[in-house]
């Protein structure tokens, strides 16, 4: 479980992950908004449908991709967290696709 280091203040926001409300202190990433609501996983792989999360935190990787304010595939470790910041994680695999295909 995460926690944060930096204590809620008058400079908080509020967002929604996965239709939770999170309050964190203005400044925050996406990812720590997931973290701190205690969503571990922010997409499924694309092929394997494995659990995917954040593993760099600095842009590289790719692996937190999550939808923010419905446009997906955005990098959670990079974005800013701001208030009213609708959050959900991404389960686009090639199963779920081919599905929403037929």
């Amino acid at each position: 479980m995460f926690r944060s280091l930096v204590e809620n203040g008058p400079n908080n926001v509020r967002v929604t992950v996965n239709g939770q409300n999170v309050d964190l202190p203005d400044g925050q990433s996406v990812w720590s908004a997931l973290a701190l609501s205690g969503q571990r996983v922010t997409r499924k792989a694309a092929l394997s449908g494995q659990d995917r999360s954040a593993y760099c935190a600095m842009g590289v990787c790719f692996e937190c991709m999550v939808e923010i304010d419905g446009l997906p595939n955005q990098q959670a470790c990079l974005i800013r967290a701001t208030d009213g910041m609708e959050i959900t994680t991404q389960n686009i695999t090639e199963t779920s696709q081919a599905e929403a295909a037929q």
